[in-house]
């Protein structure tokens, strides 16, 4: 019998986005149908997610959680069921999914996704008439105390099913202080080392992690990772503890949304046989960005402007990719110290440089068409998306050796190349040196056109839809249902 999951998270494609998560989310409920997995989606009622669900049923109704009433609402998520947690006081604002407008979270966020999290785990214990489930998958530290909840806190006489835990970014634990605890609901015991708490205070993530039947992450090299304190942050030790229960299953990417034969957005379509149409789009590209016409690299750059995604290290190398002949476009927001430094080299190399501060989805859509290459020199990445869309569309990605972009980018080497494999260049280091000779070595790739032209198909032709990805979700979910 095929398993019904409960998939607990806090964005999803289309209704809310912030980064990955929302397109892994978002994609999963049709990557499980094709495997026989029926998979429920739930999030929070935040505005835009109440909007778009017409017609919406009323399934439930909380008296008071956390305190507060809510209501819980069915409805569906391209073809799929969706539930959504109606609950105004937590979710009913202006401002993004975790802050205000000007980007400071919400200091209630602990109680927000407690709430959230206590209402997953009510479903998931069969407390709401008409529903039942098989499985709960909570992702990231938004849904981890759906878990813990389930743990300690279940409802009298409740059948507790399986349950697996996503970890996108170990980065982002929801770590808060201690005297939350007393407000969650939960027994005494729960506040532990292999409880809730975590170096003192309250852990939503280090919760689900440590009642989780299995752990997952979004690539097998960030899972290995993880194991170690400089991509553990802090909670190495517990991955370590329960290494038999961590594997990597590499995102997939939406091959609908993201197909250069068909995308609307972009301003000639392609296919890997009909490449030379890509010139439209990379003059139709120069001419928004404000760039030069000619016919050397254009290096493009889709991406938070952070630390993590090594944008300082990137900043950097500008004026050496501009003096060998490249010339690079970058749609990107964070750091404003970074934003800055960005248009400073604008300023320095007009026609060289273009710069638009924001997200377009749009737009990474005709950069991904209109680009050479996709620059991703981040110092961890759990899985990454861009690379993989980089691919689908012929542009050749030049990515860090790290997590999932070390997993799916296979490095023009001499060795690679002679067998006709590779897909693009890796460095390791995320520093001026490392980053600026993987973009010398693609310029000078660039040059040998037959070369370069073969690394795009290559990378066209390689299979990152979600069959594999939904495949090896599915197995681990029948696995875990089997026992």
């Amino acid at each position: 019998m095929s398993p019904h999951v409960l998939s607990v998270a806090s964005e999803a494609v289309p209704l809310v986005k912030t980064g990955g998560l929302a397109d892994v989310v978002g994609a999963l409920p049709a990557a499980l149908a094709a495997q026989g997995v029926r998979l429920t989606t739930l999030l929070p009622g935040y505005p835009a997610v109440i909007a778009a669900a017409k017609r919406a049923k009323v399934m439930h109704s909380f008296d008071a959680l956390l305190g507060e009433p809510a209501r819980l609402l069915s409805a569906t998520l391209n073809g799929h069921p969706l539930l959504i947690l109606d609950a105004p006081a937590y979710f009913a604002r202006d401002g993004g999914p975790y802050g205000d407008a000007s980007g400071k979270d919400w200091p209630d966020n602990w109680r927000r996704f407690a709430a959230f999290g206590r209402a997953a785990a009510d479903l998931a214990a069969g407390q709401v008439k008409g529903l039942a489930f098989d499985l709960i998958h909570a992702h990231d530290w938004q849904a981890g105390m759906a878990l813990a909840y389930l743990r300690f806190a279940s409802p009298k006489g409740a059948v507790i099913p399986p349950s697996v835990m996503t970890i996108h970014n170990m980065a982002f634990q929801g770590y808060f202080p201690a005297n939350v605890f007393s407000k969650l609901g939960l027994p005494k015991k729960a506040w532990a080392l292999d409880g809730v708490e975590s170096y003192g205070g309250v852990g939503f993530l280090k919760a689900g992690m440590e009642a989780a039947s299995a752990i997952t992450t979004v690539s097998p090299t960030y899972a290995r990772e993880i194991r170690e304190a400089e991509f553990g942050m802090g909670l190495e030790g517990l991955i370590q503890s329960r290494e038999g229960r961590v594997r990597g299953i590499v995102n997939g990417i939406d091959t609908i949304e993201w197909n250069p034969a068909t995308d609307p957005h972009i301003a000639k379509t392609y296919t890997p046989k009909t490449l030379s149409k890509r010139t439209a789009n990379k003059r139709a590209l120069e001419a928004e960005f404000e760039l030069d016409r000619d016919d050397g690299p254009l290096f493009i750059v889709i991406s938070r402007l952070t630390w993590q995604k090594g944008m300082d290290v990137l900043v950097e190398t500008i004026d050496h990719l501009v003096g060998i002949g490249g010339r690079l476009a970058l749609l990107g927001s964070g750091d404003a110290t970074i934003a800055e430094a960005l248009h400073q080299a604008a300023q320095r190399h007009p026609g060289k440089v273009g710069i638009r501060i924001g997200y377009d989805e749009a737009l990474s859509h005709r950069m991904q068409a209109g680009g050479d290459a996709i620059l991703v020199p981040s110092r961890f990445e759990p899985c990454g998306l861009t690379q993989l869309y980089g691919l689908a569309y012929g542009c050749v990605p030049v990515v860090a050796r790290t997590g999932g972009l070390a997993d799916t980018i296979i490095d023009a080497n001499l060795a690679a190349l002679d067998a006709g494999a590779a897909t693009g260049i890796q460095f390791t280091g995320v520093t001026y040196a490392p980053l600026a000779d993987a973009i010398s070595r693609a310029v000078h790739l660039y040059r040998d056109r037959s070369l370069w032209t073969a690394m795009q198909r290559n990378g066209m032709t390689a299979d990152f839809s979600w069959a594999r990805s939904g495949t090896a979700y599915a197995n681990l979910y029948k696995d875990l249902t089997a026992t």
